[in-house]
């Protein structure tokens, strides 16, 4: 069994509009023996960024061999397409719901708020050279950082994963939940198409025994009660 690091790293986008004018990214990079994964790829701007903080634990875009992505909201798949020219070696991971989206055959189903999306105007980009593809269905166990599982968490959207790790017990929940302030919470309900659907997805999560969670939208939060936490969320359900 090899060594896998585990921890978010922190895309601080400029927004001018935003209170002090940067909203926080938090994509997951996974590092053992044989592996540098990125789960998500932040803004279409973010692809030096992301080399930044690769840099800050010695590694480089060229180095990385996989890619997920929990779905296909444009600051997780932004700088997809970017990467890949750099390193088109990277196997990309993606539910097969999402894959139409990320390969450009479908446009993305949500915009940015404003201001983000007349910021972010020029949209998705998607590759345009072939790339290797690892289609998803949830559940798999995966070949890779001593067995990654995928959970289909769909509401957010339809294709929506998260991943577990089961020996460091590290949830990544992608966008099935945030941090706000200091609390854990279920996702944002103004970018959540079907939130009923959503929180039925954090119910699954009882299944795994959980000691930290990464955020996308927040980062790490760390608990020894974890589980209970989550299950209260799931329980609480969405406000209406």
């Amino acid at each position: 069994m090899t060594k896998v690091i585990i921890e978010p790293i922190t895309l601080n986008i400029d927004v001018p509009a935003f209170p002090g004018g940067k909203w926080p990214l938090h994509p997951t990079l996974i590092t053992s023996e044989d592996a540098v994964i990125l789960v998500d790829t932040g803004m279409p701007d973010s692809a030096k960024m992301i080399a930044a903080e690769l840099e800050k634990c010695d590694l480089s875009i060229g180095q990385l061999t996989a890619i997920i992505l929990t779905h296909q909201d444009i600051d997780h798949v932004g700088s997809l397409a970017k990467l890949l020219e750099v390193n088109p070696n990277i196997e990309v991971f993606v539910h097969e719901l999402e894959r139409p989206y990320i390969k450009g055959d479908r446009p993305l189903v949500k915009r940015l708020p404003t201001p983000l999306d007349a910021q972010f105007s020029e949209g998705y980009v998607a590759p345009t050279t072939p790339f290797i593809e690892r289609t998803l269905e949830g559940g798999e166990e995966l070949n890779i950082a001593d067995g990654l599982i995928t959970i289909h968490t769909p509401g957010h959207t339809e294709g929506h994963i998260s991943l577990y790790h089961p020996d460091s017990k590290t949830l990544i929940a992608g966008d099935a939940l945030v941090i706000r302030g200091p609390k854990l919470q279920g996702p944002n309900p103004m970018q959540t198409p079907d939130l009923d659907k959503a929180y039925q997805s954090i119910a699954k999560f009882a299944a795994y025994d959980i000691k930290r969670v990464i955020c996308y939208h927040g980062g790490l939060y760390e608990s020894e009660t974890l589980n209970e936490e989550i299950a209260q969320i799931a329980a609480t359900g969405p406000v209406k």
